[in-house]
């Protein structure tokens, strides 16, 4: 029982320290990679237009939806307690800071996650990798480090596009409900909009965009030689991104609000 035991805190400690190595090297090379323009251009491009410009529908489909939500049932319970003005707090804090960035990941996770495990896992079995190196490329260079970097991109930019629908989607139902100013609604919104939580909603996209490439690009590249491992990297990546991104969350969120 101890031997088995000792083995697998062995074979973990193992794997962290090979994730680690792996993460040093993709961030590595995604550092370098502007310097290296021919290398992986392409990819990056595809990457962002599948990530960024193909998901812009549903994130302002599930903003607007999401805005509309808060503003309903905020706007009925504070006009109780006759606090109404604090719909613009609750507005910002809740889409800027917290549910831009993280459904935003969950978005990305769901589809850009799941294609990265799989696309790099059905390289690994055609042995498409092997060839790269054959012949002089370098894997983590022309395939990961564009990868993430129009992972980040998409999300930066994602996480933005949510922000702008979601208060737009918010003063859409306010007309519905009791109409007022366009001028006047945002004003007050930008009256408790602090530099703060723009930059707090960045930070969390980043980490999370940096979180969702690193995760997925591990799981893919982890794919040994049979294709029945291809579904099961794409899981596991959306798993650990899942987990991962909310284990940031709560961090960032403690940092900014206990820090």
């Amino acid at each position: 029982m101890l031997e088995r035991l000792g083995r697998a805190t062995i074979r973990r400690a193992e794997e962290a320290s090979y994730a680690f190595g792996f993460f040093a090297q993709v961030m590595r090379e995604s550092i370098l990679f502007f310097r290296r323009r021919q290398v992986g251009f392409k990819v990056l491009v595809m990457q962002i237009l599948f990530t960024g410009v193909e998901a812009l529908r549903i994130s302002a489909v599930l903003a607007v939806a999401i805005g509309a939500a808060i503003n309903l049932i905020g706007s009925s319970l504070l006009a109780e307690f006759g606090q109404s003005k604090l719909m613009y707090s609750l507005l910002i804090i809740v889409i800027t800071r917290e549910l831009g960035p993280l459904l935003t990941a969950f978005i990305v996770i769901a589809r850009s996650g799941t294609a990265i495990a799989t696309e790099l896992g059905g390289m690994v079995v055609a042995h498409e990798i092997e060839a790269y190196v054959a012949v002089g490329v370098n894997p983590i260079s022309y395939l990961a480090a564009p990868r993430l970097l129009g992972v980040v991109a998409s999300m930066l930019t994602l996480d933005v596009y949510f922000n702008l629908f979601g208060l737009a989607g918010s003063f859409a139902v306010v007309q519905l409900i009791k109409p007022i100013a366009f001028d006047e609604y945002f004003r007050n919104l930008l009256e408790v909009l602090g530099a703060g939580d723009l930059l707090m909603g960045l930070l969390k996209s980043l980490v999370f965009g940096v979180i969702i490439a690193v995760a997925s690009l591990y799981r893919g590249f982890a794919v040994e030689r049979a294709s029945t491992e291809v579904p099961v990297a794409g899981i596991r990546a959306v798993g650990s991104s899942f987990m991962l991104c909310i284990v940031a969350d709560v961090l960032l969120t403690a940092m900014q609000y206990l820090g």
